[in-house]
């Protein structure tokens, strides 16, 4: 009798549409995130996979950075431009994403930007089968597709409300998964650390898109 009276409510009695509201306010009242990441890309017409690894910053008003350790790389946008740097190749592309950051990039809502409920479909609800987990499965459409994004599946903790994991699937099939891991919130960052200076004797490319990946800095180009 005790039991039942001290009980907190059941997870599962919570709706899909309820828990993509919650992961929603979740991120509207973080200023910054910052975590380590796994990331992997799965090609129909890849033997294999590729896996990177690394360390990401999200900041409000469109900010990110990304630090690969494997591959060498790095992808930062300030919320107005986006480098994305290859030191090996000394070569640095550059796009100009003050808007496509908010409506492209399906990872915007990290930063701040973006809108889940506004800008997909919820197509699935499931909770996590895997034993020791204790996660919401959600999956969606967008609702504007693009060659880059036809699916978007996101692990969210339920204790949290927090994004674990991503899957971007684009329209061929390909799907890149990246696991975030040890997600630390609201640590003021400088923005000095979402602009980039490029070093002398890199190429420099000038390019009008920003990048189709909606991994927003896959391991592979």
């Amino acid at each position: 009798m005790f039991f039942f009276t001290v009980q907190p409510p059941l997870a599962f009695s919570l709706t899909g549409q309820e828990v993509l509201k919650e992961v929603q306010k979740r991120y509207e009242i973080t200023n910054d995130l910052e975590a380590n990441f796994i990331q992997e890309t799965l090609g129909k017409m890849m033997k294999g996979y590729s896996k990177a690894e690394g360390k990401v910053y999200f900041k409000k008003k469109g900010m990110m950075r990304w630090d690969y350790k494997t591959p060498n790389q790095k992808l930062i946008s300030n919320g107005v431009t986006l480098w994305y740097y290859q030191p090996e190749e000394k070569q640095v592309l550059i796009y100009n994403v003050s808007k496509a950051i908010g409506e492209r990039v399906p990872l915007a809502f990290l930063s701040g930007e973006g809108n889940l409920s506004r800008d997909f479909t919820l197509t699935n609800f499931n909770e996590s089968i895997v034993q020791g987990e204790d996660h919401f499965i959600l999956e969606m459409i967008p609702k504007q597709p693009f060659q880059a994004l036809a699916k978007l599946i996101l692990t969210v903790d339920k204790k949290t409300y927090m994004v674990v994991q991503t899957d971007v699937y684009d329209e061929f099939g390909n799907v890149t998964r990246t696991r975030f891991i040890d997600i630390k919130t609201n640590l003021s960052p400088p923005n000095s650390i979402f602009n980039f200076t490029i070093p002398p004797g890199t190429e420099v490319l000038q390019l009008r898109e920003p990048p189709g990946s909606p991994s927003v800095g896959k391991g592979t180009r």
